[in-house]
C-alpha cells in the first residue's frame, strides 16, 4: 500500500491527537478480543505460541530475526554455546572453552552427541558450519560477524581450536548465534523449508504463513523439555494474538500497545506485563543513495525535525526510553553513557536543510513492516508528518516483513527504512556490526566509524575497548546512519497455566517456560 501523508503531527498537540486515535481504535480491537468466552485450555503436554510475523527460511545460518527464525531454530538446532535468560553463557554442544592465547580458544566437545541420522557432531563438523557461514554462497548477513574467525583445527576427537585472524573477545557470545547443521544431511535436504539437528525438538510441520509444529526428541542429550509439543502461530495482527489468547487459542503473545496491559490483566484469562527489551527502533537512511550519500547535514537536519518524545508519548503512552543517539541502549556492552539525544529543534533542521542543498524541501520514500515492531505503522506516520513540517514529503510504503527483509537484505530499501535493532549477545560487537560494510543491511559508509570498530572488536583489555566503542558510538551519533528514536518495550501476555523465566532479549524458546500444573 502506498499513500502520501499530510496529516499535522508535528508539535505536542498532535500527539495527544494520534494518542487518541490510537487508544480508540485499540479499544475497539480489545473489545472483540474481550468478547470471547475462555475456550478449555490444551494440555499441558503442549505450548502455543504466537509470532508476530511470517518468516521465509528454516535455515539458521542466514537467519537473524530472533523473535522468528532464530526462535524457531533454536528448538531444533544446538550451538556449541548457549545465551541463558540474563545473559549468561552457559555450554552448549561444547562442554567447555578456554582462551589459549590471544587468537586461540580451545573448544571441548560434548563426547557422544549425535544428530538424529546418525552423524556425529565432531570439530570437522563444527569446521564445516564455521566455513559454510562465511561463504558467501550462503549468503549470510551473519557472515561479517564472523569474519574473523580464520580456521578451526582439530586437537582431538572432542576437541577443536578457533583460530582469529585478530584478537575476538566477542567469540564467546557470538557463537551463541551459530547454529551447528549436519553437513551430509544438509547437503542433501533444503534447509530452508526442512530442518534436523541435535536441539531438544524436531520439526513436525512447517507451513509457510500459517504454523511451525515441533515436538520434543525422547533421544534429546540435554535436559527434557517440559513441553512434548510446541506450536508456532503466526498472527501479524495484535489484535488478533491478544483475541486469541484470551479465547484460550494460544498461551503467549507478544508486541501489543502498553496501554492494553490492565485491560488484559483485568479479564482474569492472561497476565500482561511489559519489561525493557535490548531492542532499538530506528529509521535507517539508504546512505548509499541520493539524497543521502555525502551528505550529513541532511542526515542531521531529519534527526532535528522529530519530537521523539511527544511520539513517543502518543503511541507508546510514555513506555520505553529515548535512544541516547546510538543503536545501543543500557543493556550492552559498548553502550555509551554520555551521548545525548538530538532535541527536536524544527528550526534548526530548516536550516541545516537548506545548507545540505534542500531550501525548497524534497520528496523521499520511506519502507515500514506491517506488524512486526510495536506499533511501528504509526510511528512511521508520526514521523513523516514531523518532516513535512520542515519542507521534506514522505511516501510510505508499507509491506508484509518476510518481503520487507528479504528487500533490505538484498540492497534494495528505499530512501528510509524502519527497524528495530537488536542482538542477543549484548556486546556492541554484534550490535555495530551491523553498521560496517559487508553486512547487507549496513546502507552506511563512514571510514573513521570502520576504523574506530576494527579496533575495538580487536582490543582484549576491557576498559580500553569499552573507550573505542565509546568513540565509534560518538563518531556515529555526529555522523547519523538514522534518525534515532526509541529503545522498544517488550510487552507480553501468558495463560496462567504457564510460567516463563522472563527475558527482554526477543528469544521465544519453550523450553523458558514450565506448565504451572
Amino acid at each position: 500500500m502506498r499513500y502520501d501523508t499530510e496529516r499535522d503531527l508535528g508539535g505536542r498537540r498532535p500527539a495527544s491527537t494520534l494518542r487518541k486515535r490510537l487508544s480508540v481504535a485499540m479499544v475497539g480491537a480489545l473489545g472483540l478480543a474481550l468478547s470471547f468466552v475462555a475456550a478449555p485450555a490444551a494440555c499441558a503436554a503442549e505450548l502455543r505460541i504466537a509470532m508476530t510475523s511470517n518468516f521465509s527460511s528454516l535455515d539458521p545460518h542466514p537467519a537473524t530475526a530472533v523473535a522468528l527464525d532464530l526462535s524457531i531454530d533454536s528448538h531444533v538446532y544446538s550451538s556449541l554455546i548457549t545465551m541463558a535468560p540474563g545473559s549468561k553463557l552457559e555450554p552448549g554442544l561444547a562442554a567447555s572453552w578456554k582462551l589459549v592465547d590471544d587468537k586461540t580458544w580451545r573448544f571441548e566437545l560434548r563426547p557422544g552427541v549425535k544428530f538424529p541420522n546418525g552423524e556425529a557432531v565432531t570439530p570437522e563438523v563444527i569446521r564445516w558450519n564455521v566455513k559454510r557461514i562465511q561463504d558467501p554462497k550462503t549468503k549470510s548477513p551473519n557472515a561479517s560477524r564472523y569474519a574473523l574467525i580464520e580456521d578451526v583445527k582439530e586437537v582431538g576427537p572432542t576437541t577443536f581450536d578457533i583460530v582469529t585472524k585478530a584478537p575476538f573477545p566477542a567469540l564467546p557470545a557470538q557463537l551463541t548465534m551459530l547454529y551447528i547443521m549436519a553437513p551430509k544431511w544438509t547437503e542433501t535436504h533444503n534447509p530452508a523449508i526442512e530442518a534436523m539437528g541435535t536441539g531438544p525438538y524436531s520439526l513436525v510441520e512447517f507451513r509457510s504463513g500459517d504454523r511451525v509444529v515441533l515436538k520434543a526428541r525422547d533421544d534429546y542429550w540435554g535436559e527434557k523439555p517440559a513441553f512434548d509439543q510446541v506450536v508456532f502461530r503466526i498472527m501479524p495482527e495484535p489484535s488478533t494474538r491478544v483475541s486469541a489468547l484470551l479465547a484460550g487459542e494460544v498461551d503467549f503473545v507478544t508486541g501489543f500497545l502498553p496501554i492494553e496491559i490492565k485491560r488484559i490483566n483485568d479479564t482474569g484469562r492472561a497476565i500482561a506485563k511489559s519489561i525493557p527489551s535490548n531492542r532499538v527502533v530506528i529509521l535507517k537512511f539508504n546512505s548509499l543513495k541520493p539524497p543521502f550519500k555525502d551528505n550529513n547535514l541532511l542526515r542531521q537536519a531529519f534527526n532535528y525535525a522529530i519530537d521523539k518524545q511527544g511520539i513517543m508519548e502518543a503511541v507508546w503512552h510514555g513506555a520505553g526510553a529515548l535512544s541516547n543517539c546510538q543503536i545501543l541502549n543500557s543493556q550492552y556492552f559498548g553502550y555509551n553513557p554520555e551521548l545525548k539525544p538530538y532535541p527536536y529543534d524544527p528550526a534548526k533542521a530548516k536550516q541545516l536543510l537548506a545548507q545540505a542543498g534542500f531550501p525548497n524541501g524534497l520528496e523521499i520514500e520511506a519502507e515500514v513492516p506491517r506488524g512486526r515492531y510495536l506499533a511501528g505503522e504509526d510511528i512511521v506516520q508520526a514521523i513523516a508528518a514531523q518532516l513535512g513540517e520542515i519542507g521534506v514529503k514522505v511516501k510510505i510504503t508499507e509491506m508484509e516483513f518476510s518481503r520487507y527483509f528479504t528487500k533490505l537484505q538484498a540492497g534494495g530499501m528505499a530512501q528510509m527504512g524502519y527497524i528495530g535493532t537488536a542482538w542477543p549477545t549484548l556486546d556492541a560487537d554484534g550490535g555495530l556490526t551491523a553498521l560496517l560494510p559487508g553486512f547487507p543491511d549496513a546502507y552506511y559508509e563512514n571510514d573513521t566509524f570502520v576504523n574506530l570498530m576494527a579496533a575495538a572488536r580487536t582490543e582484549m583489555n576491557v576498559e580500553k575497548r569499552k573507550a573505542l566503542y565509546a568513540e565509534a558510538t560518538k563518531n556515529m551519533c555526529e555522523n547519523p546512519p538514522v534518525i534515532f528514536l526509541f529503545d522498544q518495550p517488550f510487552t507480553y501476555a501468558m495463560s496462567p497455566k504457564i510460567s516463563w523465566q522472563v527475558r527482554g532479549d526477543d528469544w521465544l524458546r519453550a523450553y523458558d517456560f514450565k506448565p504451572n500444573n
